[in-house]
């Protein structure tokens, strides 16, 4: 019997409806409620947990239309650029662990069945060839991060590739903005640049010495 026809661009589709479907019906009040100020109380009303609480808003992206970068500049607020940095980065190397191990071993079969064979070989090509670029790049995007490492799971990225990739793309991240909101910056010009090019700089030397490491044959 046939295989039942499917295709990557539909799983992609899927992943990312699945994402902005919470968006369109409770980013709005999301926002309102997680604005810098708003994030910063009540992360602050958790006491001493006020690190966790932050980790957790962070981690919640995943599945909740959280504004990660207002949090991540809430916790910079809160705690200082380098603490504040050390959470942020902790955060979103979370997250991204949390939905690409979900749909790694989770997924799989969903996924079959909407890619199809052909469309999970198509996705597994991808990753092995760009994972690490995709991974790095997608941690400053609006929606993409989830949607990645969503994919990378599905894809059975390797593990000791998937992880440098996602902290090149995190530790700026959170760095940055973390900085900005000790800063009482908002929305500078060069958050972006940073966050694209840092993860750019440091997949390149990461990707280096992954080679090098490698046994010849």
């Amino acid at each position: 019997m046939p295989s039942r026809r499917g295709s990557l661009t539909l799983l992609i589709l899927a992943l990312l409806a699945a994402i902005l479907v919470p968006f369109a019906i409770w980013g709005a009040r999301f926002d309102a409620a997680l604005s810098l100020e708003g994030a910063r109380e009540w992360m602050q009303s958790w006491g001493a947990w006020s690190w966790a609480a932050g980790i957790a808003l962070i981690v919640a992206d995943i599945v909740l239309p959280i504004p990660a970068t207002v949090v991540m500049s809430a916790i910079g607020l809160a705690h200082g650029w380098l603490l504040g940095g050390v959470i942020c980065s902790v955060g979103s190397m979370l997250a991204g662990i949390i939905a690409y191990a979900a749909c790694r071993w989770l997924g799989h079969g969903a996924a079959l069945w909407l890619a199809g064979e052909e469309g999970l070989q198509k996705a597994e090509m991808l990753f092995a060839r760009h994972g690490g670029w995709l991974v790095a790049l997608s941690r400053c995007m609006p929606v993409l991060p989830e949607a990645v490492a969503c994919l990378a799971g599905i894809a059975r990225m390797r593990w000791r590739v998937f992880l440098p990739a996602l902290a090149c793309g995190s530790v700026p991240l959170g760095f940055t903005f973390a900085a900005i909101g000790h800063l009482g910056q908002n929305e500078p010009a060069w958050a972006l640049a940073l966050s694209l090019g840092v993860p750019v700089g440091l997949w390149v030397m990461a990707a280096r010495v992954m080679r090098r490491g490698r046994p010849e044959n």
